[in-house]
């Protein structure tokens, strides 16, 4: 998926979402952490995906707080 499509969705997800979208993506880069470890990842790329769609939800969750502490 493209990052514009992925961060549109991202942005439409509560705070409560983004919460269980990050828990999501935290145990796709253990299990991938850990099937690079044992040798048995095919695709490397998508270890630099999930860490950047981690990044993308963090910054979006910031960006929720900062927005509830100034209205």
């Amino acid at each position: 998926m493209k990052s514009s499509q992925r961060l549109s969705d991202l942005r439409a997800l509560s705070a409560d979402q983004l919460t269980d979208e990050l828990l999501n993506l935290k145990k796709e880069q253990f299990n991938l952490r850990f099937q690079g470890a044992t040798g048995q990842l095919e695709n490397v790329a998508r270890v630099r995906e999930v860490r950047r769609d981690i990044a993308r939800v963090r910054t979006l969750q910031r960006q929720k707080t900062l927005a509830e502490a100034k209205a």
